[in-house]
């Protein structure tokens, strides 16, 4: 099992909404790299949902990955903000995978908080430069967030 980080703005779409929907495609990424991590995604991998662009940013919960990534029909659509002229269905250039919801964090865990707990410190999040909206995360990175959220 892998573990791995995503990143989307609150008031575009919450752990909340996720927890209502039950499982998302989680389309619109933009990023060669987040892309080629995406595509590494497994079925059954966890992924901590991380609120950016908010007051305070940070993590929220656990989503799993639910289905490996496939092409993402944003980048099709000519109305959707996310649309790429460049992609064709013989050759899409942005893919997605379904995430499920999983829990919430009672506690949320603010970027702040981790970027003061120790063993996090290599937390690709937390390296200066680093604004990958879509990441890996060691085991252990993994198990101490989910400990701060319980």
């Amino acid at each position: 099992m892998n573990y791995w980080l995503a990143k989307s703005e609150p008031e575009e779409y919450s752990i909340d909404d996720l927890k209502k929907d039950k499982v998302c495609h989680w389309d619109g990424v933009r990023n060669y790299q987040a892309r080629n991590y995406m595509r590494e995604m497994q079925k059954g991998d966890l992924v901590l949902f991380y609120h950016s662009n908010a007051a305070p940013p940070g993590v929220a919960g656990v989503m799993k990955v639910v289905k490996i990534a496939y092409p993402d029909p944003s980048q099709f659509d000519k109305k959707d903000k996310h649309f790429d002229p460049k992609s064709t269905g013989d050759n899409p250039r942005w893919f997605c995978p379904d995430l499920k919801f999983e829990r919430k964090f009672k506690q949320f865990i603010s970027l702040s908080e981790l970027r003061n707990t120790k063993g996090l410190e290599k937390l690709p999040l937390l390296q200066r430069g680093s604004r990958l909206s879509v990441h890996p995360v060691s085991k252990r990175e993994f198990e101490i967030i989910v400990g701060m959220g319980t």
